[in-house]
């Protein structure tokens, strides 16, 4: 088990020391012109794959693929954590 246990702990010593070299970002996504209000969603996303002024396609930090269209254009907002 000692060296179960220590595989374990490398491991997460690993994905910690990578973790530090990722760049994660806060996207808020407004569907008025108004930030702030009850219709903003916000999402913690781990890549974008496509950004547009119409369309917006991105993996989340949980692992969510998310697309996001608008007819009119997208109001957002990404800021990097």
């Amino acid at each position: 088990m000692k060296m179960k246990d220590f595989m374990m702990k490398v491991k997460e010593l690993w994905y910690s020391f990578l973790r530090l070299f990722v760049t994660h970002y806060k996207l808020t996504v407004s569907y008025n012109h108004i930030y702030g209000d009850a219709d903003d969603i916000s999402y913690e996303v781990k890549k974008f794959y496509k950004k547009q002024e119409k369309y917006l396609y991105f993996k989340t930090v949980e692992g969510e693929l998310i697309e996001i269209r608008g007819a009119e254009g997208l109001n957002y907002r990404i800021e990097e954590l």
